[in-house]
């Protein structure tokens, strides 16, 4: 097995919305807003090179959308899902598997994509099984009014229309390798898949734990559909995660790829900072 970064590039959220009810004093010491309030996110996936399976979870946000929805994010930086995917060998036609936590523009915009004459829409990863389940494929088609602006019948139809669609049962492991935790705090039944990588569990966390300044337990998204679930979810993931020195792969933090989590005597705290590529 070889897992491979990928980087699809960066885009700006509000900080108090990332943060929710915790004070700017507070969390602008880790996080830096601009003049706007905004802060840096990444768009970060992660491909997995298991057997004859070569499987990305996530693809970010997608270029399909007009320049006035685009406008509202500040997207930059020079990589996106092709070049990454090119640096280690790669094309998009060789991916086999397509697991997406959440249907949340951000993870899934990468899905789909424009064909030749901006006429109709294909599959950005063709010969590729798309991956959700089917109690948050339902959320997702009949958003509730709260996410209706996160989910893009754009980015998420499709997929079912050209017969790509797959779900996962709750409780399901993906592979002998890939296990998955469901959550449903942030939104309903969103997939954290656990990979077993040289003797280590690497976690992806996609909107369970965007960054390392999320690790404070009251430091949870506006975004969460269920920010008190989300508090009991994240405890209970933290906890284990520490006395299982997992390794948590980071989806939107713009200046760290991977972390590991201690317990002390006050609560859950950040252990290590490093790349993917440093575990051993």
């Amino acid at each position: 097995m070889h897992l491979y970064t990928i980087n699809t590039g960066y885009f700006k959220l509000d900080g108090g919305a990332m943060f929710g009810v915790v004070p700017k004093s507070l969390w602008s010491r880790n996080c830096s807003p601009d003049d706007n309030n905004m802060c840096t996110w990444a768009m970060r996936s992660l491909l997995i090179q298991d057997g004859k399976r070569l499987i990305l979870i996530d693809n970010g946000i997608g270029d399909k959308q007009d320049d006035n929805f685009f406008r509202h994010y500040y997207l930059h930086g020079q990589e996106n899902i092709y070049t990454s995917l090119a640096r280690y060998g790669f094309t998009a036609d060789d991916i086999t598997d397509v697991f997406l936590t959440h249907l949340h523009f951000d993870h899934c915009g990468g899905s789909v994509k424009w064909n030749k004459d901006r006429s109709n829409y294909e599959m950005t990863f063709k010969n590729a099984r798309y991956w959700t389940n089917k109690e948050h494929w339902q959320c997702a088609t009949k958003p509730n009014y709260r996410e209706k602006a996160s989910f893009l019948k754009e980015n998420i139809l499709p997929i079912k229309e050209a017969g790509h669609l797959n779900f996962l049962p709750i409780g399901s492991d993906f592979s002998n390798n890939i296990s998955v935790l469901f959550v449903s705090g942030h939104t309903e039944s969103q997939m954290i898949p656990h990979i077993n990588y040289k003797n280590k569990k690497i976690v992806f966390m996609a909107d369970l734990l965007p960054s390392i300044s999320h690790i404070p337990l009251p430091y949870i998204m506006s975004y969460d559909t269920q920010p008190l679930l989300t508090l009991k979810e994240k405890e209970r993931f933290l906890i284990e995660a520490a006395k299982n020195d997992y390794v948590l792969f980071l989806q939107h933090d713009h200046l760290h790829e991977c972390c590991t989590v201690k317990l002390t005597e006050r609560g859950v705290k950040l252990d290590n900072i490093f790349k993917l590529k440093e575990i051993i």
